[in-house]
């Protein structure tokens, strides 16, 4: 294929890219805890989720995408993830005090709140099974070049995002004070709470 069809897929993956990126979740969530204390805690939390992402992306590459659309498996990732996710979301809420004055205490380290809230994200696996499989697919066509670009567009959308969320609530901190930010943290639990038990009823509903 010509490079400007391998410009504007690769734009269309910074594009399309941009909707896991910007979705609410555990990521978002813990980017906001952790952004309270440390300034680049967003780009180590992106790196966290790269960790477990590019894995992901490869094996799609190479024909995961066959195995997770198979409704038993993605069922029993909706169970267990949104299972997660729900004790995550309560945590969140319960521990509010203790995330504002430090992230460390409850993930050791902003690396590993990515890694963790990755995992446990349901919403994250179906994106990877849908939309983020048929960019893979569409990248296969271009050879195995594109991997390494695909990948690389998707993981800077992630790292731009995250680190411009806890560079924002740092340097904005100062302008309202933690019980402000213990609210925002509890929504971020309950939206948390809120996707656990959609994804919970979904895998229930599909197993039954």
């Amino acid at each position: 294929m010509s490079a400007e069809a391998a410009l504007l897929f690769l734009g269309t993956v910074a594009f399309i890219s941009l909707s896991g990126v910007l979705m609410p979740g555990p990521v978002f969530a813990v980017t906001i805890a952790c952004g309270y204390k440390e300034r680049m805690a967003g780009w180590k939390i992106a790196m966290g989720h790269a960790l477990v992402e590019i894995p992901v992306i490869v094996a799609i590459f190479f024909g995961l995408s066959t195995l997770l659309q198979d409704e038993r498996i993605f069922a029993a990732i909706g169970l267990i993830g949104g299972a997660l996710l729900l004790y995550l979301g309560y945590d969140t809420v319960r521990t509010r005090k203790e995330i504002v004055t430090s992230c460390d205490l409850k993930y050791r380290s902003s690396f590993w709140a990515g890694v963790m809230t990755t995992i446990v994200n349901p919403s994250w696996w179906l994106w990877w099974a849908t939309i983020g499989a048929a960019l893979t697919v569409s990248a296969v066509e271009f050879g195995w070049w594109m991997l390494p670009l695909f990948i690389l567009v998707h993981i800077v959308c992630d790292l731009l995002w995250e680190g411009f969320v806890a560079m924002t609530i740092f340097d904005t901190k100062g302008r309202w004070n933690e019980r402000w930010h213990q609210y925002l943290i509890a929504g971020s639990g309950f939206i948390m709470i809120f996707f656990a038990i959609y994804f919970v009823l979904n895998a229930l509903g599909d197993l039954l």
